[in-house]
């Protein structure tokens, strides 16, 4: 599997993770669009291509920026990392609305064992 098509999946499955978050969370509203051109499972596919874009770009420098901190709390703090990825990511569309730092906490959390889960499988061979 090629890079840009192992790519492709991850967004797909993530757009997948995104449902399921959104699904169990009360804090975490996906605000689907049922015009858009995939209709509303394109509004979760767009949300998560921009949580790719934003863990891509902007993860590396707050990781780094971070990096004490995560020492300190043997890695507790990339929690708040990915909650922070959560909110810029809610912060460039409006079709995602998280509420409050502990819903993002947990929204991150579990984006994170998600993406860890999508990279396990488009990873095998």
């Amino acid at each position: 599997m090629g890079p840009v098509l192992r790519f492709l999946v991850k967004v797909v499955l993530m757009a997948g993770v995104f449902y399921g978050v959104a699904y169990l969370l009360n804090g975490i509203e996906v605000i689907p669009n049922p015009n858009g051109p995939l209709g509303e499972p394109g509004t979760y596919l767009w949300i998560a291509l921009i949580f790719a874009v934003v863990n891509a770009v902007v993860g590396p420098v707050l990781r780094l920026l971070s990096f004490p901190f995560v020492l300190v709390t043997l890695g507790l703090f990339l929690l708040v990392v990915n909650a922070a990825l959560l909110g810029i990511t809610a912060a460039l569309t409006d079709r995602l609305q998280v509420d409050g730092f502990g819903t993002a906490v947990v929204g991150g959390l579990l984006l994170a064992i998600g993406g860890w889960i999508a990279d396990q499988l488009t990873e095998r061979r």
